[in-house]
């Protein structure tokens, strides 16, 4: 549980900061719509599917130039009620990862806010989501675009991988001072599995991670090892470069021996499905079959 905690504190700031400062004016939306996203990965499908917010995010990421005038609501764990309910929202959209619903949601409807969860947390959970969204706002050719490119993307690479093994795929997702297994319920294990990747943590009743000793994670012996920094990037990628140098355990594994670990890159891949998922996977399929590419 202590794992699980840091990793929604983690999580829901990464794909919720920046560093711009808020501003005064806001960005009005369609019609009587004032729309809050409380995520970035939110913000980038609203940007695509051309509406706009009168709040977004507090985030280090570069959100789109369509939100500049937007006004900060603080990250996407903890939102500042005071400013988004100053904001007169018609609607807050906010994500159901990690159960961010079931900690937040008292906290809007005690603040008479109202607010929408939408399930991010794998590949077709934002596509749905994306579906629902386009329906709701009037979006359904931009959202029927974003859908079909991401369908034609999909049968590219199925074609691509049709004859080839499976490699196995071991992902941690590293947190700054510790670190847990992505099993394939998860986000990033989604994306390896549709990458054609099989992962060594298959997950059991739902778990997205867990933990795990490197004891047992040798005896899993992976192919290939994703290794993907969240929440600080940087100390958390040198976190791993510590751990992989100083615990010899890791000298053992095969995919160790080979040079076969891997850090991904973090605005591709976060903990929630994001606009950029096709690429993603076109990262993935460079990683995991090499020589088809």
């Amino acid at each position: 549980m202590r794992y699980l905690t840091i990793l929604l504190s983690i999580s829901l700031l990464l794909v919720g900061c920046s560093s711009n400062e808020a501003s005064d004016e806001q960005t009005n939306t369609d019609d009587d719509e004032r729309l809050v996203a409380t995520t970035v990965a939110l913000v980038e499908i609203l940007d695509e599917l051309e509406l706009d917010l009168v709040g977004i995010p507090t985030s280090y990421k570069e959100l789109p130039e369509r939100y500049d005038d937007a006004t900060e609501v603080g990250n996407a764990a903890e939102p500042d009620m005071e400013i988004i309910k100053s904001l007169k929202p018609t609607d807050v959209l906010s994500v159901t990862t990690l159960d961010a619903e079931y900690d937040l949601a008292p906290v809007f409807e005690n603040a008479e806010i109202p607010v929408t969860f939408y399930d991010m947390e794998s590949v077709e959970g934002m596509y749905e989501t994306i579906e629902a969204l386009g329906d709701d706002y009037d979006r359904q050719d931009e959202a029927e675009n974003i859908i079909h490119e991401f369908h034609d993307k999909m049968d590219e690479i199925e074609a691509k991988i049709e004859e080839e093994d499976s490699p196995s795929v071991l992902i941690l997702l590293g947190v700054p001072g510790s670190y847990l297994v992505a099993t394939e319920n998860s986000y990033l294990g989604d994306l390896v599995k549709r990458a054609g990747g099989e992962n060594v943590f298959p997950g059991e009743d739902g778990i997205e991670y867990t933990a795990a000793n490197t004891e047992h994670l040798q005896q899993t012996d992976p192919d290939i090892i994703l290794r993907a920094a969240h929440g600080m990037p940087d100390e958390v990628v040198e976190m791993f470069e510590e751990e992989f140098k100083e615990n010899d355990i890791w000298q053992h594994f095969e995919a160790v021996q080979n040079d076969q670990v891997y850090d991904l890159e973090e605005t591709l891949f976060g903990t929630t499905a994001n606009i950029r998922a096709p690429e993603a996977l076109d990262t993935l399929v460079d990683i995991l079959y090499p020589h088809i590419n």
